[in-house]
């Protein structure tokens, strides 16, 4: 049943604070000119993650050449290159918030030739370099499929990496119509493989957020896909319609089942699942990176 006219749940409700961390992280992203996706994208965790003095940091611009109709960051041809300061002012934001685990994230760059990949592994660099002690998680578009893309990326030696499927295949035409499933889960496949072949570290992660039409049967699927391609983080969230022009929440997915799907994932054998309506991508990343078991996984948020 469609819900885009239904009033939100209670579990959806945001409580709004700009506490003192709120106003001062707003004023240095402004101040080194940077963009977070915390706010092209609406995200409703902005009013948490800033007060608590973390943020999501959106490289190479904030004008996207794909139209995904979930999502708010603005879409067309970017007018600006590649800040080559960029990587610099990221890495001082950095240091000034004192981040144990930054996420870097970046809109898609097809009119890119590497799709920014070369600019994500200098960010990378940047931020080692001033805050050696700093985990780093970069999220990161399907490059087109450019496997080069890839190993440019993993050559900085992130500690997380991530790409999001975002949604079930069938959907894919009307909430990703630049995107292709099976291109995404094979990037996820090759960072893994990489992982595995280099015997790092490295955590695979991707996200789904839901209530754009699919079925349960339809995620639980998607995440055996994710799984059996060697991700082994996983976040699963609800989707909010940023504006009247954006995709319609077709459902609300009740925290109950979000904490079923939690469990789904520890049987397949997550390492960590984050579930839960008000969860995205980097929400409580910084928790991501422990030991880890299939049994690992937290209550929903609430």
């Amino acid at each position: 049943m469609n819900a885009a006219h239904a009033p939100r749940p209670s579990w959806l409700r945001i409580r709004l604070r700009t506490d003192e961390s709120f106003v001062q992280l707003r004023s240095m992203v402004r101040d080194l000119k940077l963009h977070t996706v915390c706010e092209e994208a609406r995200c409703p965790n902005i009013y948490e993650c800033w007060n608590a003095g973390t943020a999501t940091f959106m490289i190479l611009g904030d004008t996207c050449t794909r139209r995904c109709g979930f999502c708010n960051v603005n879409s067309g041809l970017p007018r600006e290159g590649v800040d080559a300061d960029e990587p610099a002012r990221v890495a001082e934001a950095i240091a000034r918030l004192g981040l144990r685990h930054a996420v870097i994230t970046s809109v898609d760059r097809d009119d890119l030739r590497d799709g920014g990949a070369l600019h994500f592994n200098r960010v990378i660099r940047a931020v080692r370099t001033r805050n050696p002690e700093c985990a780093v998680e970069v999220l990161t578009p399907d490059f087109k499929n450019n496997s080069g893309a890839l190993a440019i990326v993993l050559e900085a030696a992130p500690d997380v990496f991530a790409h999001n499927v975002e949604t079930v295949p069938r959907l894919y035409r009307v909430a990703r119509p630049g995107s292709r499933y099976e291109g995404s889960l094979a990037l996820l496949r090759a960072a893994a493989q990489a992982r595995d072949n280099s015997g790092s570290s490295l955590r695979v992660k991707s996200s789904l957020i839901l209530g754009l039409g699919e079925n349960d049967a339809e995620v639980l699927a998607v995440m055996r896909e994710l799984r059996d391609a060697g991700v082994d983080v996983l976040t699963l969230g609800q989707y909010l319609q940023p504006t009247r022009r954006h995709l319609s929440v077709e459902r609300f997915v009740t925290p109950e089942q979000f904490g079923a799907f939690a469990r789904a994932g520890s049987e397949m054998g997550f390492r960590h699942v984050e579930s839960g309506p008000l969860v995205r991508s980097s929400y409580h990343a910084e928790r991501q990176l422990g030991p880890g078991s299939p049994a690992d996984v937290p209550h929903p948020c609430e």
